[in-house]
């Protein structure tokens, strides 16, 4: 499902055929940047966990050579695309998953905006806070999915569409 969503933002922006200068910030094992390589475009996937650093690596090595060629991985994290890419590198920067892992968005965000070219692409897929309730709530569990609302469920944090809204268009993100 967020393959085909991409690929119909991707269509809708780009010229059919155009090869894009791809980020994928937090790309994990690199599923959906080995995806898009296979389609062509240029691709620069970001991690910092080792495991999942050596799983890319083992995937783009069974990959033929027009793709490895164009799949650059780069072990780090999104708050330091400052030191390794110029301003505007990118048509397309991906952040999927990434999120609920930062305790403030904000810098990271602004970060990953100035890495777009101008008319790019910034997709984002952040865990839904408001999400939480929907159990509770299906179940008929009313006091529940009120609480849900209010409730830490781990370490990691949510967002919700208006404060990150907010924060995109803070750095001047386009928003569609």
């Amino acid at each position: 499902m967020v393959a085909r969503q991409l690929d119909e933002q991707l269509a809708a922006r780009f010229a059919v055929g155009r090869r894009l200068r791809v980020l994928d910030v937090g790309m994990g094992a690199g599923r959906q940047a080995l995806r898009l390589a296979r389609l062509g475009h240029q691709v620069t996937g970001v991690e910092s966990d080792p495991a999942l650093v050596e799983a890319a690596g083992e995937a783009l090595a069974g990959e033929p050579d027009g793709i490895r060629e164009r799949f650059r991985l780069v072990v780090g994290d999104g708050h330091e695309t400052g030191v390794h890419f110029l301003p505007g590198s990118f048509d397309v920067v991906l952040c999927h998953s990434v999120l609920m892992r930062v305790a403030s968005p904000d810098a990271l965000l602004a970060g990953l905006g100035r890495m777009l070219a101008p008319g790019g692409l910034l997709s984002l897929l952040a865990r839904n806070a408001d999400a939480s309730a929907l159990g509770p709530g299906l179940a008929g569990d009313w006091r529940g999915a009120l609480d849900a609302f209010d409730a830490q469920t781990g370490p990691e944090r949510a967002d919700r569409l208006a404060p990150l809204t907010s924060a995109l268009a803070g750095i001047g993100a386009p928003l569609e």
